[in-house]
């Protein structure tokens, strides 16, 4: 009885104390209209019915749960609450008074009840007008303070809890935008508590109808610790609640320096990226494989100012390599990346920049007899499919030639490893990139063949990356920020993602490790349907799919497969020291055919022959083939 009271707060009360107001004004009310009509009943009787009406309503409401309600956010089906609770105390009042009385007071108790649930509905919806008018006003004085929900209840949502209360309090702290209202967790015996007076209310499965229910504005996830499956099926929901979401990272990402007062909890909140919807948590490298390999090495970056060559430049930056070499055709790129790493490190770097093409083998030459370097890391490629089905003679010389040069002359050079960027798209192509990225990685396995000299050749091998150039999120981005329909080629299209810096540390990872031949391939996770990200994109902007923002089916580009693939089917997996790494299996390259069709593929690119040079890609890459049939097998062995 004790916790029952001590449940039934001071605002309850005098939400309580309300309704017996309005109950006994209702009382008199329905009697004074009845009176008129000369169906009044006694004085007497009137006290006796304000009394039990008053006791048997506020008994019914209590029971209905009239006020354990957050009235504050009523909807229709809290107000039938109220209406259920008053019915049920004024029948029972009436019953009440009869046994006591003998006396039926039927027109009287109907008047009664129908002015008392008009005024307890009454004054609860001006009630909540009133509070959201004043939170309204408070939330314009504070201009940016909106109602939040925090999903977990646990420890990281006690301190995150803790840091915003704290930061409110504090006048010279920079203002928070966060007004959690609510908490959902799974643990069912914590729904009804309060963690720092913020209620915990419902499960996850609930997020939305509380959303709604609660006119949420903003979303934090604060389960650092959750599992990647259940945090994807978490962030799916809230994806889906039209309102933004914001995270907490990862537990092995949360970064707390006594030494350093601003790496707080708060501060590491983030917008939900597209990251956070690949269904896994983000792969871990061994970073003292890769230091050991990488400390005092000069390290060759061709390619090295786009997307992934970029990263590859940073990341070997952070391990004391002896010398940077960034080797690109794209100056303002180049320079960009040099600035970066200037204004980072100063002349605790040594970084050379050079402006140069590997389809030039004399222009290469002079650089590795120049340079020497330990490591070469080749990531200079064309790989936009539909440009290269339009110029395919530009990914046959760029990729397929500028990659013979560099590896060959690595060979020459004596490089310790060689360490080719491909791409899944390699595997079965069904387009001039892909078959021209195969071919790189038969040129990459021939020259590990030959066993002339101390180069150890490796492939990685890779899907989509977020965030690259030419990759499908940043062109969703601009859309929907522009406000334009959203374009998917296909409503079946899949693909596996991973992020550039786990795209980046798969290679370092791959070369750390490698003992020359190997071709790695990464565990990607579960595949995602390209129209669902796009759909979770534009939830991610707070606006909703198919309404606020469009999505239009263009149909597949040249060359486009709907679903990639990994591997071939001869190249078969095994196991590496890192569980989410593993090695294809070479096949193995007959040296004089291949370099019979190389050849003949080399002389049809120099003379420009587009006919020629796609035939001669055909003969070197079997499995080179048109998309539609690929395609068609697909989906006839899906419906099969």
């Amino acid at each position: 009885m004790r916790e029952l009271v001590k449940k039934f707060q001071f605002r309850k009360v005098v939400l309580a104390i309300a309704d017996a107001f309005i109950v006994a004004i209702a009382a008199l009310l329905s009697n004074f209209i009845l009176t008129e009509f000369g169906y009044g009943i006694t004085h007497h009787s009137m006290v006796i019915s304000i009394i039990v009406s008053v006791f048997c309503c506020f008994a019914a409401q209590f029971m209905f749960g009239a006020y354990s309600k957050m009235w504050r956010y009523f909807n229709v089906k809290d107000y039938l609450s109220c209406v259920y609770g008053i019915v049920t105390g004024i029948l029972a009042a009436s019953i009440f008074v009869y046994v006591i009385r003998g006396n039926l007071l039927g027109l009287y108790a109907v008047l009664h009840g129908v002015i008392a649930t008009i005024g307890v509905c009454l004054f609860r919806f001006a009630f909540k007008q009133t509070f959201v008018e004043l939170i309204s006003c408070g939330r314009n004085e504070a201009k940016r303070n909106k109602l939040t929900m925090i999903v977990g209840g646990g420890r990281a949502a006690k301190m995150l809890l803790g840091e915003i209360f704290q930061a409110q309090e504090c006048p010279n702290q920079t203002e928070v935008p966060y007004l959690p209202v609510c908490i959902i967790d799974d643990d069912t015996s914590k729904i009804g508590t309060k963690l720092r007076g913020v209620p915990i209310v419902g499960t996850t499965n609930e997020i939305k109808k509380y959303v709604d229910q609660m006119n949420i504005e903003q979303i934090i996830f604060a389960i650092p610790s959750c599992l990647e499956d259940e945090r994807k099926r978490i962030l799916d929901i809230c994806a889906k609640t039209d309102v933004p979401v914001k995270v907490i990272p990862f537990i092995s990402d949360l970064i707390f320096e006594n030494t350093d007062s601003k790496q707080t909890l708060l501060n590491q909140i983030h917008d939900i990226k597209v990251e956070d919807l690949l269904g896994r948590e983000p792969i871990k490298f061994d970073n003292s494989d890769i230091r050991n390999f990488i400390n005092g090495k000069v390290c060759m970056v061709t390619g090295g100012s786009g997307s992934i060559g970029s990263e590859l430049v940073r990341q070997i930056a952070k391990y004391d390599p002896k010398q940077i070499i960034i080797v690109d055709i794209y100056e303002n790129n180049a320079y960009d990346i040099q600035q970066e790493l200037r204004i980072e490190y100063g002349n605790d770097l040594n970084l050379v920049t050079l402006i140069a093409s590997v389809r030039d083998y004399f222009r290469m030459n002079q650089i590795f007899d120049r340079y020497h370097p330990d490591i070469v890391f080749h990531a200079a490629a064309h790989k936009h499919v539909p440009l290269m089905e339009d110029s395919p003679m530009e990914a046959i010389k760029n990729n397929v030639i500028g990659t013979f040069n560099t590896a060959t002359l690595a060979q020459y050079y004596n490089v310790e490893k060689f360490v080719m960027i491909s791409t899944d798209k390699a595997v079965n192509p069904t387009n001039v990139m892909g078959a021209s990225k195969r071919c790189c990685e038969m040129i990459v396995q021939y020259l590990s063949q030959t066993h002339d000299g101390r180069t150890e050749f490796v492939t990685t091998r890779f899907d989509n990356v977020l965030g690259s150039n030419g990759s499908v999120i940043p062109l969703f981005k601009r859309q929907i920020e522009q406000g334009k329909p959203v374009t998917v080629t296909h409503p079946d299209i899949i693909r596996y993602f991973m992020t550039i810096p786990e795209a980046v540390s798969l290679v370092m990872e791959a070369a750390a490790i490698a003992d020359g031949g190997e071709i790695f391939v990464l565990d990607m996770g579960k595949p995602v349907r390209i129209v669902a990200l796009a759909e979770n994109l534009i939830r991610m902007y707070g606006k909703r799919p198919y309404k606020d923002v469009d999505i239009v089916f263009t149909g597949l580009r040249p060359g486009e497969k709907i679903k990639e693939e990994l591997l071939m089917n001869e190249e078969g997996l095994r196991k590496t020291s890192n569980k989410l790494i593993f090695i294809g299996k070479q096949i193995e390259i007959e040296a004089k055919q291949f370099l019979k069709k190389l050849d003949e593929l080399r002389n049809a690119a120099e003379q420009n022959d587009e006919e020629v040079a796609v035939q001669a890609l055909h003969d070197m890459v079997p499995t080179y083939v048109t998309p539609e049939e690929f395609n068609r097998k697909l989906m006839v062995k899906a419906t099969g």
